[in-house]
C-alpha cells in the first residue's frame, strides 16, 4: 500500500476533473479524496496498492476531455487505511 497526494494544474476546474478522477480511483480500487482548491488547482489523496495508485497518477496527468493538465505534482504521504473515495 502506499499514498501519495497530488496537484494537478492547468484547466481542471470546470471541466469534470473531480468526477472523472473519483470514477477512476474507484475502478482501481483506490481510497482518498479530491478537492478543488481556490488557486484553481485540482488536490487528490491517492491510497491503494502501488499499482493502482501509480496507474492512476499516469492518467491523471491526461484527466478528462475537456481539461488541459500543465503540471502534477506528487508527494509521498503516510499510509491511513482509507476505506473509500470521497469527493469535497
Amino acid at each position: 500500500m502506499i499514498a501519495r497526494r497530488i496537484v494537478v494544474h492547468g484547466i481542471v476546474q470546470g471541466v469534470g476533473y473531480r468526477y472523472w478522477l473519483a470514477r477512476a480511483a474507484e475502478s482501481r480500487g483506490v481510497a482518498g479524496w479530491v478537492r478543488n482548491r481556490p488557486d484553481g488547482t485540482v488536490e487528490a489523496l491517492l491510497e491503494g496498492e502501488d499499482e493502482a495508485v501509480e496507474s492512476l497518477i499516469a492518467a491523471s496527468e491526461q484527466g478528462p476531455r475537456g481539461a488541459s493538465v500543465r503540471r502534477l505534482e506528487a508527494t509521498q504521504e503516510q499510509v491511513t487505511g482509507l476505506a473509500r473515495f470521497v469527493t469535497h
